[in-house]
């Protein structure tokens, strides 16, 4: 076996996919969309390996370096080689280059992380690489009527009413506490400063797929302070924001979140209030970190209940 190595270039993708088949993990499938030319905006290295087979060279390997917008500390890094290819040092030899790379990358920033399934052969290699867990996520089902539904106040429409609101996902108020909750669960990765602009592009336009927003609040307040009728919407506690489902049986994907200045047990509580409503008669899919302890401190008695189920395995991500 003759190895050769250059850059990506056009229709690579085409003839690795050949090769490679279907992706064997969703971190797979999710980084191949990452395989691309090198470019430096974004800054992105891709390297090809060919085995040459009586002059003739195959590509059967890639990897790729590319700096990131959200959570610029770390650069993403991925490497997929063919079944047939693998334990021959192709992998080994992509990622010292890509390190080499990372070295040159125009941020100052060289340490990589990426993201694989457990028990398998990407999780093998990090492990091999020196590639620590920092973080576990899973995505996860919420069946209808998993939680018994919240009582406001006094039990009223009208107190239900002044509590969960439909919210406009152009709302500045919306956007402020999606950006500090997305900032505070990211601590051990942080996402940088995420402005207001930054976090409607991400997380709430309608390029994001973003089509609905509902927000738990407190209740209402006086500004005037007591002995003053109330008048003031209490603040947002928690939000769900749901994203657009490919067909209308799936289960409606959301980011659901509180407000970061909640103790422990007041966020999830708002958290698990907020999943009853919108979990009432619909399953939810929820993507949910270790990190974010509200989320779930409700979701593993529902796990281990059975009202609530791991979509696919977990995914961790990995670093140096």
């Amino acid at each position: 076996m003759a190895v050769e190595y250059r850059e990506w270039r056009e229709g690579d993708d085409l003839a690795l996919l050949e090769i490679w088949g279907g992706p064997e993990t969703l971190p797979a499938q999710q980084f191949r969309a990452a395989l691309a030319p090198s470019g430096n905006a974004p800054w992105r290295r891709c390297i090809v390996a060919e085995d040459v087979v009586d002059g003739v060279a195959i590509p059967v390997a890639a990897g790729v370096v590319h700096e990131a917008s959200l959570h610029p500390e770390r650069l993403w890094a991925y490497i997929e080689v063919a079944k047939d290819h693998r334990r021959n040092g192709i992998g080994a030899t992509l990622l010292t280059m890509l390190r080499r790379e990372a070295e040159l990358a125009p941020s100052g920033v060289s340490r990589l992380r990426s993201k694989v399934e457990p028990g398998t052969a990407g999780a093998a290699f990090a492990e091999w690489a020196g590639l620590t867990t920092i973080q576990r996520s899973q995505l996860v089902v919420v069946d209808p009527g998993a939680l018994k539904l919240p009582v406001f106040g006094d039990g009223s429409e009208e107190a239900a009413s002044e509590q969960v609101e439909d919210l406009a996902t152009g709302s500045v108020e919306l956007s402020d506490v999606v950006g500090r909750y997305y900032t505070a669960v990211h601590h051990w990765d942080s996402p940088g400063e995420l402005g207001i602009p930054t976090v409607q592009r991400m997380f709430l336009d309608d390029l994001s797929g973003a089509h609905g927003a509902v927000v738990l609040r407190a209740p209402k307040a006086s500004a005037f302070g007591a002995g003053v009728p109330a008048s003031r919407k209490g603040r947002i506690r928690a939000f769900a924001v749901s994203y657009a489902a490919g067909n209308p049986d799936d289960p409606s994907e959301v980011f659901l979140g509180h407000e970061p200045a909640l103790d422990a047990a007041e966020a999830a509580a708002a958290a698990g209030e907020l999943l009853a409503l919108i979990a009432y008669q619909h399953p939810v899919l929820l993507e949910v970190d270790d990190s974010m302890t509200a989320l779930r401190t409700v979701l593993d008695p529902l796990l281990e209940q059975g009202t609530a189920h791991a979509r696919g395995a977990d995914t961790l991500v990995v670093s140096d």
